[in-house]
């Protein structure tokens, strides 16, 4: 595994360019959270827009299974750091444009839903909550992402049927907002991404605030039940 998980860029003068490769692949880790959490707090200082971009092929496989295999205390505290991270992305001050490069499987999916914008890789991959399928009942705070964000033809499917989408249908469902070929997912991120960053500041955050305040508040205060 790098020494660090994701590589922060400041591109542009004010695009946070975030390129996340674990070595493998790219799972939601104990360190992993403590690393965007840090660099969520530098972009909100200093760039008008964060663009998080996966490995090729890769974009997220998932909460890290050598932790989740653990149970008890260990399961929670990651769990609780993924739905956190999630929430912090749907808040951040500036706009959050994904870069989804490959698979996005369970808590990849979600944070695809927690990103203001999802530029999506074509290629035979994987999109989808396949949490049902492998025997986890899907925890309140990924069916609250799931209602906010997908389309509600997709819902079920995507939730209790955990139909797992390639890149052009995730677009219909709701996972991602269009497809590039691949050698151009990067640009057409960071293309993307400086158009958000182009939008009035004061303007944006208080829109979100008024838009997500109150989804937010209640999925943070969900976080002290069940999971």
């Amino acid at each position: 595994m790098p020494d660090r998980i994701v590589q922060y860029a400041l591109e542009d003068g004010d695009v946070a360019v975030l390129r996340w490769d674990d070595g493998g692949a790219n799972v939601v880790s104990t360190a992993f959270v403590a690393e965007m959490a840090e660099h969520l707090d530098r972009a909100a200082e200093e760039a008008k827009a964060v663009a998080l971009i996966g490995r090729p092929g890769r974009f997220c496989a998932g909460f890290d299974l050598s932790v989740m295999g653990q149970g008890g205390r260990a399961v929670v505290d990651l769990v609780l750091g993924g739905a956190r991270l999630a929430l912090r992305l749907y808040g951040h001050p500036t706009p959050v444009v994904a870069g989804c490069s490959g698979h996005a499987i369970a808590m990849g999916g979600v944070l695809l839903l927690a990103c203001d914008a999802r530029v999506g890789t074509a290629g035979r991959f994987k999109i989808g909550l396949n949490e049902v399928a492998i025997g986890m009942t899907f925890p309140p705070f990924g069916i609250a992402f799931a209602e906010e964000r997908l389309a509600r033809t997709h819902l079920q499917r995507a939730v209790a049927g955990a139909e797992i989408f390639g890149p052009e249908e995730a677009v219909t469902a709701g996972f991602l907002d269009r497809v590039v070929d691949e050698p151009a997912l990067e640009e057409q991120t960071l293309a993307e991404a400086r158009r958000w960053a182009g939008l009035d500041a004061k303007a944006h955050v208080g829109t979100k605030q008024r838009m997500r305040g109150a989804f937010i508040e209640r999925v943070e205060a969900g976080l002290s039940g069940p999971l």
